[in-house]
């Protein structure tokens, strides 16, 4: 510490913006060496150096103020300029991504005087996974059809637009439920979902069928379920892989359900994660045994277009939010008028359809009834979605698929059931 402090600080400023503008030209040689353009660049290493030691001096010149910095800016855009004329005259390449990361190199003078450290290193190292990712970008971007940025745009308003100018205010007096409330339920199950299909898209477009069947369960469980059970006929030598892809879906449907949970109500969230956490490794193993049981070989998905689909149509957030006001409507009328049995009742019903409206309605905590009210109906509508999936299943798969799907299903639901006694 001491043998630091005895340094003059310009030294330390000076070494660290020529060490970094080293850096970006070495990177700069290499990207250009493997594309056998090292004698037709603007430049490379010591180039880069010199730029940043340029503007590191220019500043320190200036006194702080930005004239001197400035002219030299204009300078060197001028040389560069006129590099970049002849570099398109003789190569035909209209690629500029040295002249901007030159800019920014000469930038870097000024930054180390008079910016922290993180935000200097945060921007080299920006810089540095920029430009060694280009043929990773190029390779991204031929996966993008037509409909990708309006994809993300959709997400954007979803997220950014509409959210954030909604009133937080009560609609009716007797509920908390606000379209405020009502909008972010959509825009998570929006987030969980869209986060599935850019990894199965961009990440994993040629995904196992099992990987297949947990990314599906991120979105959809129930329909990862059909579209699995429907190719287990097409493809009856893969039946087991088929069958496991189907209880691990279910496996990541509990992940799914934990994350709503922590979102929305972190003193629940304490109280069941470990049950979830139990059911989750439980379902994780009997997947693991229905693919390993026998059997040796993974095989690649085909899935059909629905697992792919664009999760964010404007159609979907709709029908989720009709869903979501019904629900909040359906439980107070069930809790006023039967209390705590209605409640129960209602659980097992909504596990026929999508329980994620429901299950969000209760993590908000609008009804006023107790955690373990809370927990018990969500644990018996996932009773009743499983349930459900095991007849999907068995009837889309045929019966060759009763033996994995039915032991599978029975087991996860009776100790769903020792959970609820247990709570």
């Amino acid at each position: 510490m001491e043998l630091t402090q005895n340094i003059p600080e310009n030294l330390i400023n000076f070494i660290l913006g020529a060490v970094f503008s080293l850096l970006i030209g070495l990177s700069q040689r290499r990207i250009h060496s493997l594309a056998n353009e090292v004698g037709h660049t603007f430049g490379t290493d010591r180039t880069f150096t010199f730029i940043g030691i340029l503007g590191f001096i220019l500043y320190l010149l200036g006194s702080g103020t930005a004239y001197l910095f400035m002219g030299g800016g204009l300078i060197l855009a001028m040389v560069m300029g006129i590099s970049y004329y002849y570099h398109i005259r003789d190569l035909k390449d209209f690629g500029a991504t040295t002249i901007f990361v030159a800019t920014i190199t000469y930038c870097l003078g000024p930054l180390v005087l008079t910016q922290p450290l993180w935000m200097v290193l945060l921007i080299v190292v920006t810089v540095l996974i920029l430009t060694e990712l280009k043929e990773t970008f190029a390779s991204i971007s031929q996966k993008f059809d037509r409909y990708e940025f309006i994809t993300l745009a959709k997400f954007l308003i979803i997220a950014g637009v509409i959210l954030p100018i909604l009133p937080d205010g009560p609609i009716i007096k007797e509920l908390t439920i606000t379209p405020y409330k009502i909008w972010l339920a959509v825009v998570v199950i929006s987030s969980i979902s869209y986060c599935s299909y850019l990894l199965r898209k961009f990440v994993f477009p040629n995904a196992s069928i099992i990987l297949s069947g947990i990314l599906g369960g991120l979105y959809s469980s129930t329909a990862t379920t059909i579209i699995l059970a429907k190719k287990s006929r097409k493809e009856p030598r893969h039946l087991q892989q088929y069958m496991a892809a189907i209880i691990f879906a279910t496996a990541v449907m509990y992940v799914r359900i934990l994350i709503l949970i922590l979102i929305f109500s972190q003193p629940l969230f304490t109280a069941v994660w470990f049950y979830f956490l139990g059911l989750f490794l439980i379902t994780i193993l009997m997947g693991a045994f229905i693919l390993f049981y026998k059997n040796k070989s993974l095989a690649v998905s085909d899935l059909e277009q629905q697992v792919d689909r664009n999760p964010l149509e404007f159609k979907v957030a709709l029908i989720f939010t009709a869903l979501y006001i019904a629900f909040t409507f359906i439980t107070y009328q069930a809790l006023r008028v039967y209390g705590t049995s209605g409640l129960n009742v209602l659980s097992f019903i909504v596990g026929l359809t999508d329980i994620d409206p429901f299950l969000i309605n209760l993590f908000q905590g609008k009804f006023g009834v107790s955690d373990r009210a809370i927990i018990i109906a969500t644990f018996q509508a996932i009773i009743s979605n499983n349930a459900l999936k095991m007849i999907y299943g068995c009837f889309f798969a045929g019966k060759q698929s009763w033996v994995y799907l039915v032991s599978g299903f029975l087991l996860i639901i009776a100790l769903t059931i020792v959970v609820i006694v247990l709570v």
